[in-house]
């Protein structure tokens, strides 16, 4: 994963102010847990230390901080996270960085996570259904994921669930007075996708939107049932995927056009990101 991440990297390499402070209580102390759609790899600037994580100061828990006024930030969002990676050290091509939830404490008062696609690896599954060349020469994939009648993809989401409610419930031992949100990801795929300009057939693009879909379900459905709020991406983010044309999309396509990992949010998805999980976590401050 941490290799392909770099291939992806580098070919964004070559390709190439959220709005003023909300209503939000002085001295929230917030932690950001997450994957490289959290991290935000090649959106100006990356922060140091940990540049193997390719986590950006302008990602959406940065942008949030900032609106809510909030004491403290910390921030160990880290791309290639899976949800082993709260527990233990993640290995980076720049070196290890600690366990995510060693940034949880006593003080905690607000915890954003992100994660889960990496554990059922849905990045590598949409690099695996590019195609530069169209049916009859190209091969679709979707039927590659279907194994003794069932689909896998829908096996390891399912397969996923007991992890986030133990992930839940861990989050608040560690951090008893934080009010935690599990945040959905974004939309990316149109409804028969956009060949050529993002080069996957309209069957597998189709393919990869429900795929998304479910997860999405997946991750509302287990925040619901660990009593944690849940931060949808998913709905907002429609017509903002990496179909769309630049400086409309939150989204970046194969070979971006605006600095940000492909098949990742851009500056501009981190800002209207930060918006939405901004309105979630100021709302539901105003209703305890």
């Amino acid at each position: 994963m941490v290799r392909r991440m770099l291939v992806l990297l580098a070919a964004a390499a070559l390709a190439l102010g959220l709005t003023g402070p909300a209503r939000a209580v002085q001295g929230e102390v917030y932690v950001a847990l997450g994957d490289s759609a959290a991290a935000g790899p090649l959106v100006p600037d990356q922060v140091v230390p940990d540049l193997g994580c390719w986590r950006s100061d302008h990602n959406y828990a940065h942008l949030t901080a900032r609106a809510i006024g909030a004491a403290v930030l910390r921030d160990v969002t880290c791309s290639g996270a899976k949800t082993k990676d709260m527990y233990q050290s993640q290995k980076t091509d720049l070196g290890s960085v600690a366990p995510q939830f060693d940034a949880l404490r006593e003080d905690t008062t607000l915890v954003t996570v992100q994660i889960g696609a990496n554990d059922v690896g849905l990045t590598g599954f949409i690099e695996d259904c590019l195609n530069l060349l169209p049916p009859p020469v190209g091969d679709p994939c979707n039927d590659d994921y279907v194994v003794d009648g069932q689909d896998s993809w829908r096996v390891k989401t399912d397969a996923l669930r007991p992890k986030l409610t133990a992930l839940a419930a861990d989050i608040r031992a560690r951090a008893p007075h934080a009010r935690v949100f599990l945040v959905g990801y974004a939309t990316y795929a149109p409804p028969n996708g956009c060949y050529p300009t993002v080069p996957i057939i309209k069957a597998d693009a189709n393919y990869i939107r429900g795929t998304l879909m479910y997860f999405n379900q997946m991750l509302a459905e287990q925040a619901a049932a660990a009593g944690i709020g849940f931060i949808d991406l998913q709905t907002p983010s429609v017509g903002h995927d990496p179909c769309a044309s630049p400086g409309v999309r939150w989204i970046e396509p194969y070979v971006p056009a605006s600095p940000a990992a492909p098949f990742h949010p851009n500056g501009l998805g981190m800002k209207n990101f930060a918006t939405i999980v901004t309105a979630a976590v100021t709302g539901a401050l105003s209703q305890t």
